[in-house]
């Protein structure tokens, strides 16, 4: 198979100013640190997959002929291996490939649609691809290097030399790519570096009482921060890490009766499944030192009872695919609390500013976007130096979302600057939709707005200015239906004169009003 030409490695992306600061902070490799800690505890079990058990020090051998089997195809330090697959044992030994490379995890979300997978190929022109039989029919014709995941894999990542791969890794250099959409809908490619994925890993334990004998149970999606951070986490510090390939109450209840957790990643629409099935079991839970995140989309009641069965702190937690943990994630809910108040407390490993419009600190009481600076952010955007300046002003990474700091110094959530919808603890920008339902013949104009919901922590609500005659709903639905991932589909659809779409002075749609008038629908007032 031929090489194709690769861009720079991200080594060579400018970093935005402010970054390089923070690049004595932390020193080492993941690579590196999973290597030592097989060498300190080889007969304790890794990783939990598939049926089987690993141990640190067989796991530690795998990876490295996996190493050597890549090398072998001719890749480099900075040489992009895109993944498409379910969470399994190959996709974490290919994670730790790249971490004892040099090269960089780039890890397809296959809830996107073909479109946007061949996008994100193209953005970051991966070295190698590597996909599921599942997932195969969303990668676009004509890869030059595609490998199946299965028998055939199994046998190349068996091929290598079993020693230690002889590679300087810096802390700076990009480790995962973790891709997330922008305000247009279209992905981004944040990379994630060796000191960012340690840091966070560093602030999880230092905020929710993680101890090195904490693992984690991995369901949700590798290609997700919630997937791959406490992964990794787990795998440095010498503790069990089991990988399952999506949501199951059965296998995660099975794994909690087995060995401990540290953060037991919980989302809405999930988390009454596992109480139910905790519930029927009644027995007896190893320890989970911190249960679930974003509280603010998950129902009070939920949180008392799920935090009640495990017997674990609910956490009440704000970050991001870019930030990690950080910056709002410092505080939680006691087992069994039925929360009364959402207010958030700063993370450790982070500073934090809320600023106007004008770029200037707000006093107390007053909405202000959140700006951080910590060891735990993103290097920037692959191939997008525009959107990656955009990011950092002044050294300070811009998350686009609104806050309130109260006297007393807790965190009020106000809004999100740039408005999208968190359902089922995915991104779901509003744009994208719109501009698939304007193009329909007889829509003069759309607007989707988002809508609390008990099970997803907010569903898409769409409301249509049509010509008469209207279009019928089925056609929407069918457009919207071969244009985008499934998860993002609109609930609902409502017709609606052009005049009830009301505009600011600035000519900006007031979505508040017509999120009021999605909840008034909800209840039968139209």
């Amino acid at each position: 198979m031929r090489t194709p030409p690769m861009p720079a490695p991200v080594s060579s992306v400018p970093m935005p100013s402010g970054l390089a600061r923070v690049a004595t902070v932390l020193s080492g490799s993941v690579g590196g640190m999973f290597r030592d800690a097989a060498f300190a505890a080889p007969k304790t079990i890794a990783l939990r997959a598939e049926g089987e058990e690993i141990p640190y020090l067989r796991l530690n051998e795998e990876v490295n002929r996996l190493c050597h089997a890549l090398t072998g195809l001719g890749l480099r330090p900075g040489d992009r291996i895109a993944i498409l697959a379910e969470n399994s044992a190959d996709y974490i030994r290919l994670m730790l490939a790249c971490a004892k490379t040099g090269m960089i995890a780039a890890c397809l979300s296959w809830r996107q649609n073909a479109d946007d997978i061949a996008h994100c190929l193209a953005l970051t022109a991966p070295g190698l691809t590597l996909v599921s039989p599942r997932f195969a029919h969303l990668l676009p014709e004509g890869l030059e290097r595609l490998m199946l995941l299965g028998p055939d894999f199994t046998a190349f990542r068996a091929s290598g030399a079993s020693d230690e791969p002889e590679v300087e890794i810096g802390s700076e250099e990009g480790l995962l790519i973790l891709y997330t959409s922008g305000t247009t809908g279209r992905p981004k490619a944040p990379v994630i570096s060796h000191r960012a994925v340690i840091a966070r890993s560093l602030l999880m334990r230092a905020d929710w009482n993680i101890r090195r004998e904490d693992g984690a149970i991995v369901w949700s999606p590798l290609f997700h921060m919630a997937g791959a951070d406490p992964a990794l986490s787990s795998l440095i510090q010498g503790a069990t890490l089991s990988v399952l390939p999506g949501f199951n109450p059965t296998d995660i209840a099975d794994a909690l009766e087995v060995h401990p957790v540290g953060w037991l990643v919980l989302i809405p629409g999930m988390i009454e499944r596992l109480a139910e099935e905790l519930e029927r079991r009644n027995a007896p839970l190893q320890r989970v030192a911190a249960a679930g995140c974003m509280a603010n989309l998950v129902p009070g009641e939920q949180i008392a009872r799920i935090s009640r069965l495990l017997n674990a702190p609910f956490l009440n937690s704000f970050g991001s695919t870019e930030t990690g943990i950080v910056p709002a994630s410092g505080n939680w809910f006691a087992p069994g609390e039925l929360p009364t108040s959402m207010a958030k407390l700063q993370s450790s490993g982070c500073e934090i500013r809320l600023l106007d419009e004008d770029g200037n600190p707000v006093p107390p009481g007053a909405a202000g976007e959140i700006c951080i600076r910590s060891p735990a952010l993103f290097s920037g955007y692959w191939g997008d130096a525009e959107a990656t300046e955009r990011a950092f002003v002044g050294g300070w990474y811009h998350m686009g979302d609104d806050f309130v700091r109260d006297e007393a110094g807790a965190l009020h959530f106000a809004d999100r600057r740039k408005y999208l919808i968190k359902s089922g603890g995915e991104n779901i920008y509003p744009a994208e939709l719109e501009q698939v339902l304007r193009n329909c013949p007889g829509v003069l104009d759309a607007v989707v707005v988002r809508r609390p919901d008990p099970i997803w922590g907010e569903i898409p609500i769409a409301f249509i200015v049509a010509d008469d005659p209207a279009p019928e709903e089925a056609h929407l639905r069918a457009r919207i239906e071969t244009s985008v991932a499934r998860f993002k589909h609109p609930k609902e659809y409502h017709f609606i004169p052009e005049a009830a779409i009301e505009r600011n002075q600035t000519g900006k749609i007031r979505r508040d009003l017509l999120e009021e008038r999605a909840a008034a629908l909800k209840e039968g007032n139209p």
